[in-house]
């Protein structure tokens, strides 16, 4: 039975439910799991259900005696160790701080592979590219195993610090889009390309679609739902210029945002300051199975992020059979094709997001006489987009069956020659 660590850098995680799918996923196939994280979660973080008896192992707090241990690690192998030092330290184009972090994290590595000692893991894989990768890496070397990622968004398009000894270190690299795939083969050409392997997320698709709402539409104030993390990356405070200019425009409407994170107190700012308490509203947390009803009451589902991966949200939305508007980035239009199963518009343009929203609310208060409108053709394609191409249950069996065939032991032996089930430097620290 192969045994595998899965780390992630904060677990569990309500807006990463696909750790703990694929961690069910692989136990379903008689692989034993160790989940890890980094960190432990934060205030703004709604822990999942676990799947029973599953063991999280936290790397923090640290614990000072298995930190010594940890040094004592690399210093026992240190032939294994001197290549990713020196490209920590000496190599690339990092910062002097982003260098020190490194280093941290590398003795953040030997501190994994020492909690993973005597637990008999073959591969370690770990979701995001951010420092937690490193962590992986660095512990997979020192127990001489191998190790994979899962590259997203962010973690590859804005934050792809030290990717190059991440990707060249790795088995192989799982990412959620083809573009994130093509990007990864252009920046990095020494990689083989086969390394490199498109494994899509996907959602449940309810049986029925949301009810077409006709009833009064001309009169009916036009609805918007955004739903997601309250941080930076996300662009909110865009939502919130763009609910001005509909006001001011007249548009008679109000504005949903369903989410909690560090931005929610700048926002709330933001909404008093131009006055659009009577349109725009903060919900915080929205547990996932209360989203079915937000999705179907509202006429427009909006993104409005600065950076994105291939976003769950889009998902659940056309999946209930929502209208969607996103900006024309990253692997969004592999989901969203223009007018067919929603609608895009070009990033961090205002004006273009706002002429979206006039349109679409004609397109909306326009239907009511329609038998079949347009938007209902948009609705069918858009459910049967996510049910074809990210629906949960067929990608999560063939990301099991993929991650079986590129993770299971291919020989006996490491890239350094060693047994991959002695561990024996490990055993004497």
């Amino acid at each position: 039975m192969l045994t595998v660590a899965y780390l992630a850098n904060q677990f569990p995680s309500a807006v990463e439910p696909y750790v703990i799918e694929e961690i069910e996923a692989l136990s379903r196939r008689g692989v034993q799991v160790i989940a890890g994280s980094v960190r432990k979660p934060d205030e703004y973080s709604r822990s999942p259900v676990l799947p029973f008896g599953l063991e999280i192992l936290y790397l923090q707090p640290v614990r000072l005696l298995i930190l010594l241990r940890a040094l004592g690690l690399i210093v026992k192998r240190w032939q294994f160790m001197a290549d990713l030092v020196s490209r920590a330290l000496l190599r690339g184009k990092e910062s002097p701080r982003r260098r020190l972090k490194a280093l941290l994290h590398t003795w953040l590595g030997a501190y994994y592979a020492v909690l993973l000692q005597k637990r008999g893991v073959e591969h370690i894989h770990v979701h995001h590219g951010y420092f937690g990768s490193w962590i992986a890496m660095v512990a997979a070397r020192l127990m001489g195993i191998t190790y994979s990622l899962t590259l997203h968004g962010s973690d590859l398009l804005v934050n792809g610090t030290y990717l190059d000894a991440k990707l060249k270190n790795c088995r192989f690299c799982l990412t959620i889009s083809e573009f994130n795939r093509d990007y990864i083969r252009a920046r990095f050409p020494g990689i083989d390309p086969p390394k490199i392997v498109v494994s899509r997320l996907g959602v449940t698709v309810p049986e029925r679609a949301a009810d077409v709402r006709r009833i009064d539409s001309a009169h009916r104030r036009f609805s918007l739902l955004s739903v997601g993390r309250l941080h930076a990356v996300k662009d909110h405070a865009f939502l919130v210029r763009a609910c001005a200019r509909l006001r001011d425009g007249g548009v008679d409407f109000t504005c949903a945002i369903a989410g909690d994170g560090p931005e929610r107190q700048r926002l709330a700012v933001l909404v008093q300051h131009n006055h659009l308490q009577a349109q725009v509203s903060l919900l915080g947390y929205v547990a996932r199975e209360q989203l079915d009803s937000l999705y179907r009451r509202a006429d427009l589902i909006v993104l409005t992020s600065h950076s994105e991966g291939l976003p769950l949200v889009l998902m659940e939305a056309m999946a209930r059979g929502g209208i969607v508007l996103a900006p024309a980035i990253t692997g969004i239009p592999e989901i969203v094709l223009p007018g067919k199963t929603g609608f895009l518009y070009a990033p961090d343009d205002l004006e273009d997001f706002v002429a979206r929203i006039y349109f679409l609310q004609e397109l909306v208060h326009g239907e009511g006489g329609y038998a079949t409108s347009r938007l209902d053709w948009i609705r069918h394609a858009a459910r049967l987009q996510v049910f074809h191409n990210f629906n949960r249950t067929k990608n999560l069996t063939q990301f099991g069956d993929r991650f079986l065939q590129l993770a299971a032991p291919h020989d006996p032996t490491t890239r350094d020659g060693s047994s991959r089930h002695e561990d024996l430097i490990l055993q004497q620290i």
